[in-house]
């Protein structure tokens, strides 16, 4: 969903973008002690069936998150 904007359950086209954030209400990964050391997880929801995907848009997020959980 997040590069073909199609649905891979239903392939519908209409696909919502809810970008991550850096709060208490955002969809967020925790990295340090507090809110500002976490990492944005962006969501796309299929307006059609429901269906939703989590992604980590940067790749220098993605290697934080490994150093910091891939052993535990």
């Amino acid at each position: 969903m997040r590069i073909k904007n199609i649905c891979p359950k239903c392939s519908s086209s209409d696909v919502i973008r809810i970008p991550g954030r850096k709060d208490s209400h955002g969809n967020n990964i925790l990295i340090g002690m507090t809110i500002r050391s976490s990492i944005k997880v962006t969501r796309y929801l299929c307006g059609g069936c429901g269906f939703s995907e989590e992604w980590i848009d940067d790749a220098k997020d993605i290697e934080i998150i490994k150093a910091k959980y891939k052993n535990s």
